[in-house]
């Protein structure tokens, strides 16, 4: 596989490794995601993560990895202030023309938001890509810097324990009449690679990092952020025929397919630090990779080929 030709980085800004943004295929994620958000984002997604932002209207918020801006529009009509950033030049300018006007959209890489009032933010976001950004630690102390105190961070991923690109899988055991789910790989930090436009373009691919629960947990605590609140969403889809369905829905109602993760800003206190363990051998020449791949409508690529998801995740 080779990537997608990318647009050279300014000046002064040079890459050890290629951009792994979304930027070749925006119009394919724009059809994908629409105005509203795609089926998981307004079905699970969007809903738990304006729960836990707990914005009112007057208050500023800013949106990390925003993509063409469909959480920035809905924190708009709700009366929030908002500031979406994205490292890839096609999804802002998609985002744009998508409007309205009163969004500020930023071409901008994630793990330097300096360009931002300090202290501004009442919360941040982060939606289904920072899973795709490596390292994290920059973003995290970004945000931290951007929100005010007991300012709210929220994140939301595909699981890390139970939707690993590659490495998790669905299984069906004929003799308990149980649908399980694989787990081959968790607490080793890696990448891998995801196609970006299935079924269309080959070559096209972005990086996804894997990281295991604690390596978040440690770098937002290195960040000065506290965790006040974890969920485990699982798939709103419900199969509703064939011989394994309910088998098929116990385990959508037992195995979450999302982790939201709520961080408040310290006010005033000092973190204790230490290393995050996002790296491992594997990672070791991939320092500046970024990526903002949004796994919903997806998830997260890794299980087209598998037989067991014919009902959905």
């Amino acid at each position: 596989m080779s990537h997608a030709k990318k647009k050279p980085p300014p000046p002064g800004r040079q890459r050890k490794s290629p951009p792994t943004d979304w930027g070749e295929v925006a119009d394919w994620y724009d059809q994908l995601v629409g105005e509203a958000g795609s089926e998981y984002h307004r079905h699970v997604v969007i809903p738990g993560a304006l729960r836990l932002l707990a914005l009112s209207a007057g208050e500023r918020a800013v949106d990390i990895a925003c993509g063409q801006g469909v959480l920035c529009r809905i924190l708009q009509q709700r009366g929030v202030e908002v500031t979406g950033v994205d490292a890839a030049r096609e999804l802002i300018d998609t985002a744009r023309k998508r409007g309205p006007a009163a969004i500020r959209y930023e071409v901008a890489d994630a793990r330097d938001l300096s360009f931002l009032p300090p202290g501004a933010f009442a919360a941040a976001a982060c939606l289904l890509a920072i899973q795709n950004i490596h390292p994290i630690q920059p973003v995290f102390a970004g945000v931290a810097a951007l929100l005010r105190p007991a300012g709210r961070f929220v994140s939301v991923m595909m699981h890390p324990c139970f939707r690993g690109p590659k490495e998790t899988s669905w299984g069906w055991d004929e003799q308990k009449k149980v649908q399980y789910r694989r787990v081959d790989r968790y607490l080793l930090p890696r990448k891998a690679p995801i196609v970006t436009n299935p079924g269309t373009t080959a070559g096209q691919y972005t990086w996804t990092f894997h990281k295991p629960i604690e390596a978040y947990v440690k770098a937002l605590r290195n960040a000065g952020l506290l965790i006040d609140a974890i969920e485990e969403w699982p798939s709103h889809k419900t199969s509703t025929s064939g011989p394994r369905a309910a088998a098929e829905n116990v385990a959508r109602k037992e195995i979450p397919m999302f982790l939201a993760v709520r961080a408040v800003k310290m006010g005033g206190a000092n973190a204790a630090t230490e290393p995050a363990g996002e790296d491992s051998g594997e990672h070791a020449d991939d320092q500046n990779e970024q990526g903002h791949a949004r796994a919903a409508g997806a998830d997260a690529g890794e299980n087209r080929t598998n037989p067991c998801d014919a009902g959905g995740a």
